[in-house]
């Protein structure tokens, strides 16, 4: 180390001098105990330069033998760490080792159950499919069949009921997927109710009672009347009253004369024709009338209703022309005939188009 101050006052000028050089020569040669006493300031700064030296090397030397000390200390630690990382990591090592043979255990065995409820909800999704494709079906094949019924009968009621039960049952299982075919089947419900159309099993059971009225309406040409029907008299219970009653031959008197009335018909004919038919042709006027009521019963059948209205329009006519229709029997007979051909008319039985279209879609599965 370099002394703090130089002393550069005792040293010779650098620069050129006038001194003979022999003043050199003699410097050079002088005592060195002589210089050292020209220098002590020098000598002391070395000296205690020398002393923190040794200080400072000491204070190191201290310092790193603590180091040293505490290096090694913090060796053994550390090796006693990893001693004991070692050990943990084995353990860990032999704990996930068996942390993943569980886990492997739990998903084959979750994998198993997964594979169990797919398989339970596609058995689950297959019945309710299966029963729903069922139900589709079944209620498919009764409205077809009902329809079926609707057009040879002429009824509407064969329909309707089959349209109820089949709103009953889709209301009953309340499926959502089933819910267009339920609102088509209210629809179509509806729109029957509001159409008008001829009962057809109400016009043959007319038509068959017309057919058996036939046989006891009274002939124009029919000669006489109906003999009326006396009062029956009180029973008279004493000899008295006998006596004084209407005696033998004033009752005898009395049917003869009830009989000659009966001989002589006095009336206006209007049709002649009908008058003038002999006995074996009533017959044969009855039995055309049967046959007409008949044809009109079997156009009614084969939902011929031009045919029906020709038949019960002769019908009718045929009562009016050759039947007494002033009678009670006539009249009822006849209002009768002509309720059927007011009754028989072309009306087309409505059809469920809605509730096919939406069951063949529901059936699809879409």
């Amino acid at each position: 180390m370099k002394p703090e101050h130089d002393d550069t006052s005792n040293l010779p000028p650098l620069g050129p001098t006038t001194e003979p050089l022999s003043n050199v020569s003699d410097f050079n040669s002088a005592d060195p105990t002589a210089r050292a006493q020209g220098h002590p300031w020098l000598i002391r700064s070395i000296g205690a330069l020398a002393v923190l030296g040794a200080v400072g090397s000491g204070s190191m030397w201290v310092k790193l033998s603590g180091i040293q000390e505490q290096l090694a200390r913090q060796s053994a630690d550390t090796g006693s760490q990893a001693v004991e990382a070692r050990v943990t990591s084995k353990q860990a090592e032999e704990l996930a080792r068996e942390t993943a043979a569980r886990l492997a255990v739990t998903d084959a065995k979750l994998s198993e159950v997964s594979l169990q409820r797919s398989q339970l909800e596609d058995l689950m999704q297959s019945l309710s499919r299966s029963r729903d494709e069922n139900l589709v079906v079944d209620i498919e094949s009764a409205i077809r069949l009902a329809q079926q019924q609707a057009q040879l009968t002429g009824s509407v009621q064969p329909l309707l009921a089959a349209l109820n039960s089949a709103e009953q049952r889709l209301t009953k299982v309340a499926q959502p997927r089933l819910a267009p075919v339920l609102r088509a089947v209210t629809r179509d419900i509806e729109r029957i109710k509001a159409t008008a159309v001829a009962d057809t099993p109400a016009l043959l059971f007319k038509l068959d009672e017309l057919v058996h009225v036939v046989d006891t309406l009274p002939l124009l040409n029919a000669v006489g009347s109906t003999p009326k029907d006396k009062p029956v008299q009180p029973v008279l219970a004493t000899s008295w009253a006998k006596a004084i009653s209407m005696s033998w031959w004033e009752k005898v008197w009395s049917d003869i004369w009830d009989d000659a009335q009966n001989l002589i018909r006095v009336s206006r004919i209007d049709k002649p024709e009908a008058s003038l038919l002999a006995p074996d042709q009533s017959f044969f006027v009855r039995e055309n009338l049967k046959l007409r009521l008949l044809n009109a019963r079997l156009g009614l059948l084969a939902r011929h209703f031009d045919a029906v209205q020709s038949d019960m329009k002769q019908a009718n006519n045929d009562l009016v022309r050759y039947f007494d229709m002033q009678t009670r029997q006539g009249q009822t007979t006849l209002a009768l005939a002509r309720e059927v051909l007011a009754q028989s008319k072309q009306i087309e039985i409505p059809r469920v188009d809605d509730t096919i279209a939406a069951l063949t879609t529901a059936a699809a599965g879409r």
